[in-house]
């Protein structure tokens, strides 16, 4: 059996491989993780005080305190390397499920496997690689079979709560995924479990941030993202906001705007002029942006396509900003801590120390390093490529419509909001576009596959084992030297 396993998965394997022999580089090359200044800190504190933030949802704070008594920022990376490779694992073991030969769904697994961009997050002190991980579990659960389980439902449902508590850009696939389910018609049984288990960890995660916060929530920083988003296009000579709003109008023409999310941050900001990420900040810019997008939608939708569309540009744009780019690079990785301030008069650095007992700085490990920089010069997906994986998997789903199929619709659609939404309430950023990914090899995936034979044999599912199961009790009761294999072959077909 061993052997038959090795020979059918031998080219996944060694890829498997090769590819954790380039993530212990990047691990011998960059010691400890590596910080992306501010997230990275506003986690850690969260973790080692255990509140929730306003500026972003803290469940990988929740992630990082489970880890804290170990004391190793390395363990943490160290397991967000491992979840990296799952989810190509997984990915592979849905696309050989759907009818793909061993080589055509490791070809596909390899952006998984090797994107040098991908190896980089997963090496941050960042929500992300788990929050995608999670995301991409659960999608391997819902399509395994074409009936959907109790049991089956309710952790996937569980699995997708948490992946929204840690990035509330993952709220609105929740409402996507259950469509995609009722177009499957997995069974109603199965999606009401999948629906019910998705409300525990969020109503969990917002009765723990009113108990901190005061008011039920994932964060504070809606209102002001969206508010952000508007200043790519907002005219309030269109939007006529009240008396109360107009100091949240931008007042530079619109071609010589910054990125999006750069008027947030920067610190003459209008919205400074109120405690950041409070409610009354979080109210008055939500109610503009509202304001803003019902003056204005075809500039909205524009700007919004116009964002997405930067995903498949064949290098990395310098969006929102060309220093914001080079931290997703290994030859951008700082060496040194952040000193501002994250909660109580406790600094960045001090959070990061206290969190590894001990120096917490990124040490530059040669050759190591230097091999990581231009592994990643040279191995990455770009971005035309994943533009033919989504237009491929958009084939694929209308294929299965004529055949009135639609597994192939949740991964394209789960894809498409991961690759939307994020740019409809905030602003683009190539570090987004890697949530993408592993969705569009699904999708593409099953544009070659056998979803016919998968639909037949998953759909009897239960009626076979039942077959099989009266079959064994007939073998039992034959007599010695009857040709029990041949009540097999008829029961089989």
């Amino acid at each position: 059996m061993i052997r038959s396993v090795v020979r059918n998965h031998l080219f996944f394997g060694l890829a498997v491989i090769a590819a954790a022999l380039v993530r212990l580089c990047a691990m011998l090359g960059y010691r400890r993780a590596i910080w992306f200044d501010g997230d990275s800190y506003t986690y850690i504190a969260g973790a080692l005080q255990l509140w929730p933030s306003r500026a972003r949802s803290s469940g990988y704070s929740l992630f990082l305190w489970g880890l804290q008594p170990f004391h190793s920022t390395t363990l943490v990376v160290g397991i967000q390397h491992l979840l990296g490779l799952l989810s190509a694992v997984v990915v592979y073991m849905l696309l050989r499920r759907y009818g793909l030969p061993g080589w055509g769904a490791t070809l596909l697994a390899v952006p998984l496997l090797f994107d040098a961009y991908q190896m980089q997050l997963e090496h941050m002190i960042m929500a992300d690689v788990l929050f995608a991980t999670l995301l991409v579990v659960a999608a391997v659960i819902l399509l395994w079979r074409p009936v959907l389980t109790v049991p089956w439902g309710a952790t996937a449902g569980v699995l997708l709560g948490c992946a929204a508590v840690l990035r509330t850009v993952g709220v609105p696939l929740l409402i996507v995924v259950l469509v995609c389910l009722l177009l499957r018609r997995v069974g109603w049984r199965g999606v009401v479990a999948a629906a019910v288990a998705m409300v525990v960890p969020l109503g969990g995660y917002a009765a723990w941030y009113r108990a901190e916060q005061g008011s039920f929530g994932l964060s504070g920083a809606d209102g002001t993202f969206l508010w952000a988003r508007t200043m790519s296009f907002a005219d309030c000579a269109k939007i006529r906001p009240p008396a109360a709003e107009q100091w949240l109008c931008p007042t530079d023409p619109v071609d010589e705007r910054m990125a999006a999310s750069r008027y947030i941050w920067m610190t003459n900001s209008p919205v400074r002029r109120l405690p950041l990420f409070s409610d009354e900040a979080n109210a008055v810019t939500r109610r503009f942006a509202l304001r803003a997008i019902e003056a204005q939608p075809l500039d909205y939708a524009a700007t919004v396509l116009g964002d997405a569309v930067k995903a498949f540009s064949w290098t990395r744009l310098p969006h929102p900003s060309p220093d914001l780019v080079k931290s997703y690079e290994f030859a951008g990785t700082p060496t040194t801590l952040a000193t501002f301030e994250v909660k109580d008069n406790m600094s960045a650095a001090k959070a990061a120390r206290v969190y590894e007992a001990g120096p917490a700085e990124t040490r530059v490990v040669e050759p190591f390093a230097g091999a990581m920089v231009t592994y990643q010069r040279w191995v990455h997906l770009p971005g035309p490529l994943l533009a033919v994986l989504l237009a491929v998997g958009l084939v694929g789903v209308v294929l299965q419509a004529l055949r009135r199929r639609a597994d192939a619709l949740l991964a394209f659609a789960s894809g498409l909001a991961l690759l939307v939404v994020p740019a409809m309430t905030a602003d683009f950023d190539h570090r987004y576009v890697l949530m993408v990914l592993p969705f569009a090899v699904l999708a593409t995936g099953m544009a070659f596959s056998r979803t016919r034979h998968l639909a037949r044999t998953g759909g009897n599912h239960a009626r076979t084992r039942g077959v099989h199961a009266r079959t064994r009790e007939e073998e039992r009761a034959l007599p010695p030297g009857s040709d029990a294999g041949g009540l097999h072959s008829i029961v089989n077909g």
